[in-house]
């Protein structure tokens, strides 16, 4: 249980596999309570990677589904954890080639900020552009069965004009980085594709990122999203 405010950072860490020291230091200056993972670690020794890579950051390894990963801070106690895979659709590609998308997924828990008993969910949406409005309806799903508030926060993969954002602003979700700026490239950034909503039950903004360009860029492909939920 948390009293004053709970800090939720969201990140693309590209599977762990850019600079995991500026990664580590990233992270700690962000001093997250729970952090939602995209492209979390995968393939062999997938549970010790994230472990692993958790412990790097003072963290511990929660939950996952597909390549969505919940680590918490200590004295951070996330209940309820559900998850669940979602169906994506085939990618046609050159030379008429079809290949499928790796495995998407959705995941959250509960924690209690105050009084207020609320989700936090992480996805990853897929590459191909129709898919995703099919994606995002089954993320919408499981945020909606916690029966909660909740944050919702991950990889769109496409900018604020594209049918996924407008779902969830049909949903009457708050987009907290309306006005942050791209996430994507870390480098260079020109996108954003990168979200953090939330039910208007709940007080919440974002925050700077407190750490130095170089970090940024050679932590990983996109920039986290640090939010800051209030009671």
């Amino acid at each position: 249980m948390t009293e004053h405010a709970l800090r939720v950072l969201s990140y693309n860490v590209h599977r762990w596999g850019d600079d995991r020291t500026a990664l580590a230091r990233v992270v700690k200056a962000c001093a997250p309570d729970v952090m939602l993972v995209q492209e979390a670690p995968t393939w062999f020794g997938t549970r010790r990677k994230r472990r692993a890579m958790a412990a790097t950051f003072g963290m511990r390894y929660v939950a996952a589904s597909a390549r969505n990963a919940i680590l918490v801070a200590d004295g951070i106690h996330l209940t309820g954890i559900r998850g669940r895979r979602v169906r994506r659709p085939f990618v046609r590609r050159r030379l008429s080639f079809i290949a499928t998308q790796l495995p998407g997924g959705v995941v959250g828990g509960q924690v209690v900020l105050g009084s207020t008993r609320l989700a936090v969910v992480v996805c990853h949406l897929g590459l191909h552009p129709h898919g995703r409005i099919h994606e995002i309806a089954q993320v919408l799903t499981l945020c909606r069965s916690f029966g909660t508030p909740y944050l919702l926060a991950g990889d769109i993969n496409e900018e604020p004009d594209g049918p996924a954002w407008k779902r969830l602003a049909e949903e009457g979700l708050v987009d907290l980085g309306a006005d942050a700026g791209p996430t994507f490239n870390s480098a260079t950034p020109h996108k954003r594709i990168d979200a953090a909503v939330l039910t208007p039950q709940l007080k919440g903004r974002l925050r700077h990122i407190p750490a130095t360009r170089e970090d940024l860029a050679a932590a990983s492909d996109h920039l986290p999203l640090l939010v800051e939920l209030r009671p």
